[in-house]
């Protein structure tokens, strides 16, 4: 004969059997709290099959593996251009004034550095990293928030008993509330208060139900792996050394993109400089045809030198082409570091540069900048808060390698009551007590990670401290070939100077000849080209000073110039989440102060 199961009957308190139809229905009900939960989980779909949604947005399959072909007729039409010596020459008057009527902006140095501060999209980019880098550190120094936490817990029990004295059924309710304090030494502070309701079908309990009411206070402790200060505090330092990492980031990068408005400005002046030598020339190889056909017309000279005078003239067309396409080229450049509104890079607006260029000779120390630049530059400052980041994670990894050893202790006051008022009485009276003390330790054996990790740390640092010594040799050759450029950057102005006053002579003693027909057309436009090239070199040997000026400056990790600029971080709560289709504003600004020098 089967054993039969038996539970106690809540109503009667008696034991009754357990029949197969009883367990079947409570089976069911477990079933279906199962399947609710899991279905509520799950959204009203099904918690164990993938969905399409799941893979976020799906790309048409032929856009990411089809490649479309394209021809240059797809992107413009064809034009009858003419292609011909006299058509060309025909058309170079509208060719050399292309520029005539366009809308002209004239802008200073001045004026497009505070543009760039303001408007440059690549500082808007970088302006974000060192408020990313702050909310990290805000998000380690909350790693020592308390926490305040409450749990509550219903059980019921329905066991088989062999014993009258022993509870079947029971049914306990456990509400705790509790604060967590961490501290920075590697332990915790607990404070709870955890309170209870028995209720039986014990015939025999004394108290049915029974209330518990207990305040305890618990102190958790790490005595060697995780312990101390610096070690609990290592996240939080990184965070600090990466926040002040990205600082100095952004502001070799304002340095970088004035630098680069700085070059701009100046290849832009270059180019329109060059344009008007180009434009003279043109007039100058026009002047010598309209000379060259009265000679031939009065019979001086042979029809040959109108050919000549023709051949010089289109190839001075064709270098006012090629000025013009590089004015083109550097104002877009110009155009784009400084993004002023109704200044795009497609729009006709020509750009002026007001502002020119005043070379002066400097006595340059290429030894004292040196030293200036190795103390000033952004680059040195950050491999040095990578070094003190590295030193951190070294004692932390040395730390992460010790046995862990935690020291735990609790001290209780228990109440009791057949209320719940009633045990907060008893517990307040403070007539039960107790503690509890313990030690946890665990030593890993080999332990081959941890050392591992220090090794790692220790070769990581002696691989920044050889780059360190490499920054080092590359700031000083820098800041070096920049001194030296200065030094040869003078000696090229005055040979150009003089270069262009020598073949301007040339020039005029060649058209002197002509006029008495000692000469040639091809004599004349020569030497037009050869002052042509020597004006050229010296607009070149000008800009290049300039740039010379602004590359030693930003290898020495100043600014040129007179003015200073201060950028300050803004609060996080400033940044503003833009929508589709806006442009990112950051919540940091850029703030120039002092005067400003064209450099």
């Amino acid at each position: 004969m089967h054993a039969m199961t038996h539970r106690r009957c809540r109503r009667t308190n008696s034991l009754v059997p357990v029949t197969p139809c009883c367990l079947s229905r409570r089976l069911v009900c477990i079933a279906i709290g199962l399947a609710a939960a899991l279905f509520v989980g799950g959204c009203g779909g099904n918690p164990f099959a993938t969905r399409e949604s799941d893979y976020g947005r799906m790309v048409p399959v032929d856009r990411l593996r089809s490649i479309q072909p394209s021809g240059i007729e797809s992107m413009g039409r064809p034009s009858e251009a003419p292609t011909t010596g006299p058509e060309m020459l025909a058309n170079a008057e509208t060719l050399r004034r292309r520029f005539e009527g366009l809308d002209t902006v004239s802008l200073t140095l001045e004026e497009c550095r505070a543009a760039a501060l303001e408007r440059n999209l690549d500082l808007r980019v970088v302006l974000v990293n060192p408020e990313i880098a702050a909310t990290l550190v805000s998000e380690e120094e909350a790693a020592w928030e308390s926490r305040l936490g409450v749990t509550y817990r219903r059980s019921e029990f329905d066991s088989p008993t062999s014993s009258e004295l022993a509870s079947a059924q029971s049914r306990f309710d456990t509400l705790q509330p509790e604060v967590v304090i961490p501290s920075r030494t590697g332990g915790n502070v607990t404070v709870s208060m955890p309170v209870t309701r028995n209720e039986n079908d014990n015939p025999f309990t004394t108290l049915n139900p029974a209330y518990t009411t207990d305040f305890q206070i618990g102190l958790s402790q790490q005595l060697l792996r995780g312990a101390g200060r610096r070690a609990n505090t290592h996240l939080l330092r990184v965070a600090s050394y990466n926040r002040q990492i990205s600082e100095a980031q952004t502001k070799l990068e304002v340095i970088r993109q004035l630098a680069a408005v700085d070059r701009a400005y100046w290849r832009l002046f270059a180019a329109r400089e060059a344009l008007e030598v180009a434009q003279r020339q043109f007039e100058l190889a026009q002047s010598q045809l309209e000379t060259a056909r009265r000679a031939v017309t009065a019979g001086r000279l042979a029809e040959i030198e109108v050919i000549r005078a023709q051949s010089g003239l289109a190839s001075r067309l064709e270098a006012i082409i090629n000025a013009q396409n590089a004015v083109l080229s550097s104002q877009r450049n110009l155009k784009r570091v400084i993004n002023l509104d109704g200044l795009g890079q497609d729009t006709p607006v020509m750009v002026e540069t007001a502002s020119p260029p005043d070379p002066v000779r400097y006595e340059i120390e290429g030894k004292a900048l040196v030293e200036s630049a190795l103390a000033a530059r952004m680059e040195m400052l950050e491999i040095e808060l990578r070094l003190a980041s590295d030193l951190s994670q070294i004692d932390y990894s040395k730390n992460q390698a010790l046995p862990l050893l935690a020291f735990d202790y609790v001290y209780r006051i228990n109440g009791l009551g057949d209320t719940f008022n009633s045990s907060t009485t008893v517990m307040r009276e403070n007539n039960f007590e107790d503690w509890e003390l313990g030690l946890r330790a665990e030593i890993p054996i080999g332990n081959e990670a941890a050392k591992s990790r220090v090794r790692r740390a220790l070769l990581t640092r002696l691989q920044r401290l050889a780059t360190r010594e490499a920054q080092k040799s590359s700031i000083s050759q820098e800041v070096l070939d920049a001194v030296d450029s200065i030094n040869a950057g003078w000696q090229r102005i005055m040979a150009a100077r003089q270069s262009v006053i020598l073949n301007q002579r040339t020039l005029d003693a060649e058209q002197r000849a002509f006029g008495v027909g000692n000469s040639t057309s091809t004599d004349v436009l020569d030497a037009a080209a050869r002052l042509a090239d020597a004006q050229l070199a010296e607009i070149r040997a000008v800009v290049d000073y300039q740039i010379a000026q602004i590359d030693l400056a930003f290898a020495t990790g100043t600014l040129l110039g007179a003015s200073r600029v201060d950028w300050a971080p803004g609060e996080p709560s400033e940044t503003v989440v833009p929508r589709d289709g806006e442009t990112p504003r950051a919540s940091r600004r850029v703030v120039t102060t002092g005067s400003a020098g064209e450099g």
